[in-house]
């Protein structure tokens, strides 16, 4: 079973939409299994604090290493094989390749940040790997936690119907995926592509994959051009 542990101050937001459609059959078929720890739980004073003023001074609190490691350690004690991972918007990008790994290995354990952010100590001595979902600022990691966990989950052996389904998704191949069609055969004056009609699986698939570099080309710039550095595999 893929195990995923998400130490958070909301554990009440999980399973949250992971527990629907596939992510939720898949979760009561115990394909996955889906751990919220709260972190104040392993707060040391009676009011449960998990974090403190940052050291330096400025705006905002920090989440305090040791009430952090603990919970981490709690959930994740040194025999556990899971990656450990900061949601954080100073992380590298989460890619599909990263998620092919994750989802490909026994789980992963998720810290969801809060405030400005965690004691850089327990980052560094918890080896936590800093991933972000985007360039841009949430109010703290749940989000983020779910996104990741959906996005390994459907790759998980007997969640999705048909293998080919996620082969040919956006990124998979390096590119954005193809347009879709389906009934009615003509929308508002608009119809299908004909050559979608043409039974031709040759056509189609040449269609499809000069959509996929045009809308790679002209939205995703930057996936394009990385495209082209790469060097050509060898057969």
């Amino acid at each position: 079973m893929w195990r995923a542990s998400v130490l958070t101050i909301f554990p009440e937001l999980f399973p949250g939409p992971l527990g629907a459609s596939l992510a939720g059959r898949a979760l009561g078929q115990k394909i996955w299994s889906c751990e919220a720890i709260d972190i104040r739980d392993f707060a040391a004073d009676k009011h449960r604090s998990v974090d403190d003023t940052p050291a330096g001074g400025g705006p905002g609190m920090v989440m305090r290493a040791d009430v952090l490691a603990r919970a981490i350690d709690a959930a994740a004690p040194a025999s556990d094989l899971r990656s450990r991972i900061l949601l954080t918007p100073r992380g590298k990008p989460l890619l599909q390749s990263r998620v092919r790994e994750l989802a490909a290995g026994p789980g992963v354990v998720l810290v969801s940040g809060r405030f400005e952010g965690v004691d850089e100590r327990v980052v560094e001595m918890r080896g936590l790997e800093e991933i972000s979902i985007g360039d841009y600022v949430l109010s703290g990691g749940e989000i983020a936690a779910l996104v990741l966990i959906d996005a390994c989950v459907r790759l998980l052996p007997g969640v999705m119907g048909k293998e080919a389904s996620h082969a040919e998704e956006s990124f998979e191949a390096g590119l954005l995926e193809y347009p879709h069609y389906t009934k009615p055969q003509e929308f508002e004056g608009r119809p299908i592509p004909e050559v979608l009609n043409s039974g031709h699986h040759g056509k189609v698939a040449a269609w499809r994959r000069e959509q996929a570099e045009k809308a790679t080309r002209e939205r995703r710039p930057d996936l394009w051009g990385k495209r082209k550095d790469d060097p050509p595999k060898k057969a």
